[in-house]
């Protein structure tokens, strides 16, 4: 274990060299302590941060699985996240893995991970749940799963598995490539096995959303009042087909369609081509997607999630959203795990050198960072204010946006 430690630190500046944003400030790695000291979990800025809140409302609408299937679980990681030579992949599974906590012994990978999310689960006030992201193979035009150009991939049976074993903690959200052949029946089958959400990552897995393949998919979606979480802007923690497939404006055939679409992030990363306007200009993508939460015809089925907006490449979205109030009602909190227990990935002092973070909350959330990241992200979101005025209770209560309309 320390050995890949080293060896990952060793190989970060190649990392930072290919792509990735990272701080040192806060430190590397993540101390992965096990116990919430009583002094933190009875914290005036814990306690804050529940009340006025219906804890049984506050899911977490953001989750991502990771494992290599050591349990026979079927999770899978791309062998070259493990070779040394590709600085980048190796840094970021290293990274993963410390951010979650998890025992790399054979054999308890997978198990740990779960492990590691529940004890986090019981840090937080009862009633609490997350939403856990399966994640489907990239494949080509004709839906052939491309194992050499996927990161990971999480079957929908295993996250499914994992909220019927776990109904007081987890719900799930399905991963279906829409050029699969069986995309609808899979659809079909996710739903009844209690699937409340599709989850795409169109740049990784090489879709579309403006092809009109996708339009039997949405129409399916409409008619099951299934909403469709995807990513918008550019990625940075897997490998791609293009970020032009991260444009927001690609999700106008799934809003036309009738579709409930949910941003990832608010498009919170990178500029894409303005086709409304012929691409002859370059916009920000979260300038993009505010064009269309702001479009009337789409108040009704598009959101955003605020996954990941507390991240140094995406930390000049917070002050925007926090301003447009009118937006809170339509924006969703997830966290991104493990992602928040990177530490070099969030620093804390440039939201307080923005005047969005209280100093005093600094130590506290160091802390909390190191003991249960998903109680560390809820914390820190609930503790963001511009001129005084943070993000409204119903951005934390999101289990309605789920609850599917009658």
């Amino acid at each position: 274990m320390k050995r890949r430690r080293f060896l990952a630190a060793g190989a970060f500046a190649g990392a930072l060299v290919s792509g990735c944003d990272f701080s040192l400030r806060d430190g590397v790695f993540n101390a992965c302590r096990a116990e919430l000291p009583a002094d933190l979990k009875d914290h005036p800025m814990v306690l804050a941060a529940w009340r006025g809140l219906d804890p049984a409302k506050v899911w977490d609408t953001h989750c991502h699985v990771f494992g290599d299937g050591d349990s026979g679980s079927g999770l899978w990681f791309n062998p070259r996240m493990e070779q040394i030579w590709q600085p980048r992949g190796y840094v970021q599974r290293e990274f993963y893995v410390n951010a979650s906590c998890v025992d790399e012994t054979p054999g308890n990978l997978d198990k740990s991970f779960v492990a590691r999310v529940l004890a986090q689960c019981r840090g937080m006030a009862p009633g609490f749940r997350m939403i856990l992201f399966g994640f489907d193979w990239a494949r080509d035009d004709a839906g052939a799963p491309m194992p050499d150009r996927s990161t990971f991939f999480v079957p929908d049976e295993y996250v499914a598995g994992l909220a019927k074993r776990h109904p007081a903690y987890f719900a799930w959200a399905a991963s279906i490539h829409p050029y699969d052949p069986r995309a609808l029946d899979r659809l079909d089958a996710a739903v009844a096995r209690g699937a409340i959400a599709v989850k795409w990552l169109p740049s990784a897995q090489n879709i579309d959303p403006a092809d009109p393949r996708c339009d039997p998919f949405y129409t399916k979606l409409a008619a099951l009042k299934i909403p469709l979480v995807t990513h918008a802007g550019d990625e940075r923690a897997v490998h791609g087909f293009g970020e032009h497939l991260g444009n927001p404006l690609r999700l106008r055939r799934p809003l036309d369609a009738g579709v409930r679409v949910v941003v990832a992030h608010c498009a919170s990363l990178g500029s894409s081509e303005d086709t409304d306007h012929g691409g002859k200009a370059t916009l920000s993508n979260f300038d993009l997607f505010a064009r269309l939460m702001d479009e009337p015809r789409y108040r009704t089925n598009l959101v955003g999630d605020i996954a990941a907006i507390t991240q140094g490449n995406r930390m000049g979205v917070v002050a925007k959203l926090l301003e447009r109030r009118d937006w809170h009602e339509r924006l969703l909190n997830g966290s991104d795990y493990p992602l928040p227990g990177v530490v070099p990935l969030i620093y804390l002092q440039t939201l307080f050198k923005q005047e969005l973070l209280d100093p005093a909350a600094l130590e506290p959330l160091r802390r909390l960072r190191e003991i249960n990241v998903l109680l560390f992200d809820f914390v820190l979101k609930r503790s963001l204010a511009l001129n005084g005025q943070g993000f409204k209770p119903s951005v934390f209560e999101t289990a309605p946006y789920f609850a599917r309309p009658a």
